[in-house]
């Protein structure tokens, strides 16, 4: 039987050491997804911008893919591999890119949290997993906590759409992964990505006239940026959450992707010069403190909880 070995813990210290440096490799780059596209923003629509970005993680991915070598789909499971790519890659990075034309850095990384809650909602009402009252106490704080969040980035009388498009963003990964985890058992986790993300960018070449004239006009900056948002955030950092979940208590290593918005608003503060609300900050400690008791519910273990939160937590 393979030993896991549990970071924190002393246990197996030389993996632990990888293990937890792998983890925080992975907080900083999802942290930096929303400060690269607030970036990419300047010289970009949304949706060039998102397609850009796949382009970019789908070469390297197929790099991975011939290094590491990967399973040949069934053409029967082609229809399910483009839904994912759908709703990991299509309407998750439009919904966030439009999101995040009116709402800062560290407020999206925020309401990018909100993924389980939307997770919880869908196993009750389209999976028919009954949800416990503790759940929906969690539900309905956490959804209070966007709130706070939308209104304290925002202002109360300059409220719009942004908010709800990035919460959009995270129904949209909500449903990828509960689809993708209940056929999973199909391939393996890299195949899954890479066709994912191969399916997500051809559906994005919707957004491809006039990006070859915006990525001449971009600056060196803004140019390079999207490059660090196409293969840190959108490829490498998945492989190093698989490395994590493969070596790691899974329920362990989950808990720090809660670090990511603390994170992403301290780089937001440093690269942007974007400053946090009283609000936004109230808002924030809400969503987490909500998204986090999802996973502490009172008598039912962390097994059954897991399945909401553990990939849930994407912000890229």
């Amino acid at each position: 039987m393979e030993t896991r070995c549990v970071p924190f813990e002393g246990s197996c210290s030389k993996s632990g050491a990888k293990v937890i440096l792998a983890t925080l490799f992975v907080i900083l780059c999802w942290a930096y997804s929303p400060i690269g596209i607030r970036i990419g923003l300047q010289a970009y629509e949304p949706g060039q911008l998102a397609l850009m970005r796949f382009l970019i993680a789908s070469v390297f991915m197929a790099l991975i893919a011939l290094l590491k070598g990967i399973s040949r789909p069934r053409l029967r499971d082609l229809p399910w591999l483009a839904v994912l790519g759908f709703f990991a890659v299509s309407l998750h990075h439009i919904a966030l890119n439009y999101g995040q034309r009116g709402v800062s850095a560290g407020a999206a990384s925020v309401l990018a949290q909100s993924t389980p809650l939307f997770s919880t909602l869908l196993a009750h009402f389209v999976f028919k997993d009954r949800a416990s009252g503790w759940r929906w106490v969690c539900v309905l704080c956490g959804l209070l906590g966007a709130g706070v969040v939308v209104a304290g980035d925002r202002g109360v009388g300059d409220m719009d759409a942004h908010g709800l498009l990035i919460l959009l963003a995270a129904l949209s990964w909500s449903l990828y992964f509960s689809l993708q985890k209940r056929h999973s058992h199909r391939y393996d986790g890299l195949t899954v990505v890479c066709y994912t993300v191969w399916s997500g960018t051809l559906l994005l070449f919707i957004s491809a006239p006039g990006i070859l004239s915006a990525a001449r006009q971009a600056s060196a900056s803004v140019n390079l940026a999207v490059l660090i948002l196409g293969i840190f955030p959108s490829a490498l950092a998945y492989l190093a959450w698989a490395y994590v979940l493969a070596h790691s208590n899974v329920s362990h290593a989950s808990m720090a992707l809660y670090l990511i918005p603390p994170t992403a608003m301290l780089m937001a503060s440093l690269v942007l010069a974007e400053r946090p609300s009283m609000m936004v900050i109230v808002g924030t400690v809400i969503v987490l403190m909500s998204v986090l008791a999802l996973r502490l519910e009172p008598g039912s273990g962390a097994k059954s909880v897991d399945s909401v939160v553990d990939v849930g937590n994407d912000v890229g």
